[in-house]
């Protein structure tokens, strides 16, 4: 659809009616670009401009903006990045996720000669022109509006890249999908001695009494009523939060889960078994946990309890938490699924009613 310079403003009120039709039908995208069919007519309308953030609001979630100030992520990454682009100038660096280009323009920056940087989410990708443009990199860095297992060479890559360099992790490491994207990238899009950023991770978890964490994901008895039933919405997986701003103990030490070295690793799903011994005794509720990702061997980020990192940590909570004793290993069961770790305990303690 288009709207005429001329349009009347019967015209407009029918355009502000369909954008927000399709915001209601989730589709957010599309109610963006509807507004911005109305303000390219009448850039004050009003209505047009609360549409149009609302529908962005929704298809750019707001941690971004708590990522692009996270410094210590920056600094590592800009390191390694120098040190990577400095070994191999002339190398063609690919940016998966790129978000607003910051990476990059920090490789454009470092001197390479070519960069490619794909995201997939339309809003994005255009600020990310507009970013990477005000600049001065246009002339090095290429925005492809797209999700990289949609790329091809040398249909968006004039050739397979020698760097590949991504953040796609969430607090849980893998829930943004880096395992498949990276093994795609490996057989698609990059060359055979490509060097991979990050090149490894390893997540450790640890038991966590927490009544207020609990409390995040599970309701019982409150203000006369039985609201048990609502814990049939409650989230069987992982959600984030820090650690430190809610009242806990450690029920055990930090301990090893899984380990993943992306130059070979694929999205497979993997299971480890695990007996954990409690420091402490007490009421496990959650299983809290986070990684380590090593850049480049030596460089190393993390969002372990106690880090200033905008990703936090990784909280799973029981729906049954059962009492757990020093003396009385905890068998603890980590699978992932190629996008989600999860837990599963079994403990041979009393359960709570």
């Amino acid at each position: 659809m288009t709207l005429a310079q001329d349009a009347a403003p019967t015209d407009i009120a029918e355009f502000l009616a369909w954008g927000r039709d399709l915001h209601d039908q989730g589709r957010y995208e599309d109610a963006a670009r509807a507004y911005r069919l109305i303000l390219g007519v009448d850039r004050h309308n009003q209505d047009a401009r609360l549409g149009l953030d609302r529908a962005v609001r929704h298809a750019v979630p707001r941690w971004h903006w708590e990522m692009l100030h996270d410094e210590e992520r920056a600094e590592l990454y800009d390191l390694a990045i120098r040190r990577a682009v400095g070994a191999n100038p002339d190398g063609l660096v690919l940016d998966i996720g790129a978000g607003s280009g910051l990476l990059a323009m920090m490789a454009a920056r470092a001197g390479a000669r070519g960069v490619v940087a794909c995201e997939g989410q339309p809003s994005v990708a255009a600020t990310a022109v507009e970013v990477v443009r005000t600049a001065g990199y246009d002339d090095t860095v290429t925005v492809v509006p797209k999700m990289s297992t949609r790329m091809t060479v040398p249909g968006d890559l004039p050739r397979r890249a020698d760097l590949l360099v991504t953040e796609i992790v969430d607090c849980g490491l893998l829930g943004e999908g880096i395992l498949g994207t990276v093994a795609h990238a490996r057989e698609h899009l990059l060359a055979p001695d490509a060097t991979i950023m990050p090149c490894a991770a390893r997540v450790y978890a640890q038991l966590v009494e927490s009544v207020p964490l609990h409390r995040k994901n599970h309701v019982g008895k409150l203000h006369g009523f039985d609201l048990a039933p609502f814990n049939r919405l409650s989230t069987l997986e992982y959600f984030d939060s820090r650690l430190h701003r809610h009242e806990h103990r450690a029920l055990s030490d930090p301990i090893p889960v899984f380990d993943f070295d992306f130059r070979t690793a694929d999205a497979s799903p993997r299971r480890a078994d695990l007996r954990v011994r409690p420091t402490a005794a007490g009421r496990l509720h959650a299983v809290a946990f986070w990684f380590e990702m090593d850049l480049l061997p030596g460089l190393t980020l993390t969002n372990a309890p106690g880090v200033a990192s905008h990703w936090k940590q990784a909280i799973q909570c029981l729906p049954a938490p059962p009492l757990v004793q020093p003396g009385d290993p905890v068998a603890v069961t980590a699978l992932h699924d190629g996008l989600h770790i999860r837990f599963e305990v079994a403990a041979d303690a009393e359960e709570t009613a």
